[in-house]
């Protein structure tokens, strides 16, 4: 098997707690359903997926070359990867609901291909995102199994799919889930919490082990 079991199991549970927690992409895609329709929610999210491969791409390319040319490179990016994952953690717990103005910020209709581009612009640009991609799969990754490459592109094809189902479920439903967002601040709270610390105790363990 070209990935690790035990990393794919970590990093498919990792994944569904990050895509579940209202985030930017999330909102935005929330924000588009609700003005849109199911259509413009699913349009965007295929804009945000494509812009997120173009991103484990890049990252991918980059990092496989970098771990063939200087192994030690692996170790310091993914030290630094879980450094910024604990960071990432502290930050949603320290947050107090933020992102929902987000959801609120898209106004009137919005056309299948504007809500297409504008989630394709908006990820692909957004350095906070590339940041995640470069610090978030190499943590997943066993350069003794060697195929860097294929690990890369397995991991984040899988990040890509389990990114447009959930996301793409929340353009559909768009209007019931925003009236969820709504009425439950306290709710998306001790979410954020519960996922703040799952990233935290990830990046400890990441960084400890191996």
């Amino acid at each position: 098997m070209p990935v690790d079991p035990h990393l794919l199991t970590l990093f498919l549970l990792t994944t569904l707690v990050a895509m579940i927690t209202p985030g930017p992409d999330m909102l935005f895609v929330l924000g588009c359903g609700m003005r849109g329709g199911p259509r413009a929610g699913l349009l965007a999210t295929a804009g945000v997926a494509t812009s997120e491969a173009i991103h484990v791409a890049v990252a991918a390319a980059g990092l496989a070359a970098l771990f063939a040319a200087a192994p030690v490179a692996f170790t310091v990016v993914r030290i630094v990867g879980a450094a910024y994952l604990i960071y990432l953690g502290v930050q949603m717990i320290r947050r107090r609901g933020a992102g929902h103005e987000e959801a609120q910020a898209i106004g009137g209709g919005m056309p299948g291909r504007k809500a297409f581009l504008s989630g394709f612009l908006t990820n692909l640009v957004n350095p906070k995102m590339v940041t995640f991609t470069i610090a978030f799969l190499p943590q997943f990754i066993s350069p003794q199994l060697g195929q860097v490459w294929l690990q890369f592109a397995i991991l984040g094809a899988l990040l890509i799919v389990l990114e447009f189902a959930i996301d793409g479920t929340v353009g559909v439903l768009a209007g019931r889930i925003g009236g969820w967002l709504r009425g439950r601040q306290a709710a998306r709270r001790r979410i954020d919490v519960a996922t703040g610390g799952i990233f935290i105790g990830l990046g400890v363990k990441l960084a400890a082990e191996r």
